[in-house]
């Protein structure tokens, strides 16, 4: 699996990553899974034609000392389709942002 990992994070912080993934993304019905729709305007052509499949998004997973962020697309409503798809750059750019975003946000030293 491609993917962005923080690591070696404080356990301090963990629950303040919680926190700020509850507020924003979407909580998956699996503990300490996240999700994060991507806009309209960053999908892929396949992913843009494929209504039924949308939305869009990524995961973030957090664990006892990192984050990880998920560079896979997933559609919320099929798991089997040619629009799901590793991340496209713009789609990858945003992912990172995101990340980026949290530890600034929240300060992390990792």
């Amino acid at each position: 699996m491609r993917q962005y990992i923080l690591d070696e994070i404080s356990r301090k912080d963990i629950p303040r990553i919680r926190e700020y993934l509850s507020e924003h993304a979407q909580a998956s019905g699996l503990a300490d899974i996240w999700w994060v729709n991507f806009s309209d305007d960053l999908l892929s052509p396949d992913q843009f034609e494929h209504r039924d499949c949308a939305p869009f998004r990524f995961a973030v997973e957090v664990g006892d000392d990192f984050v990880r962020f998920e560079f896979l697309v997933r559609s919320q409503k099929t798991l089997r389709c040619s629009c799901i798809d590793y991340a496209t750059r713009q789609q990858r750019d945003f992912i990172l942002a995101f990340a980026d975003r949290l530890v600034e946000e929240l300060q992390l030293k990792t």
